[in-house]
């Protein structure tokens, strides 16, 4: 399985409501359920007004769109980060699944993904600087 390092640090947080939020930019992350809205986004993106809010995440992604028929890809993700002690936050869009883990653990959860059979993708610079960047 390959995996892409997502540049950058992420805020995950509750707010009231998406007002002042670009939703076009990349890696925002909405949901809204009948007792909360939540955000996930780049840390720098992130409200200042937020009703709870946790910085220091780091992200990758599975490479490649996910067919919906199969089974047990982010299970096999969870299971060995659980199994190194690492916790994540993950959040699936229509073509694939995206993995956060606290800043901390990030690189031990690379390592421990890597051992387990998965190729890690590091961006091109270019990528990063693209991600971030106001458009």
């Amino acid at each position: 399985m390959n995996l892409e390092v997502i540049p950058g640090q992420f805020t995950v947080c509750k707010v009231a409501d998406y007002d002042g939020i670009d939703l076009g930019r990349p890696f925002v992350f909405t949901g809204a359920t009948d007792a909360e809205k939540s955000l996930v986004c780049p840390t720098d993106l992130a409200p200042q007004d937020t009703l709870e809010r946790e910085d220091g995440w780091r992200a990758f992604r599975i490479v490649g769109v996910l067919d919906f028929s199969l089974i047990g890809i982010l299970a096999k993700i969870s299971s060995c980060l659980a199994d190194s002690g690492i916790g994540i936050f993950a959040i699936s869009t229509y073509n694939t699944d995206y993995i956060l883990t606290r800043a901390a653990d990030f690189d031990r959860a690379l390592v421990a993904l890597q051992e387990n059979g998965c190729q890690i993708n590091e961006p091109a610079a270019s990528e990063g600087v693209k991600a971030n960047q106001v458009q």
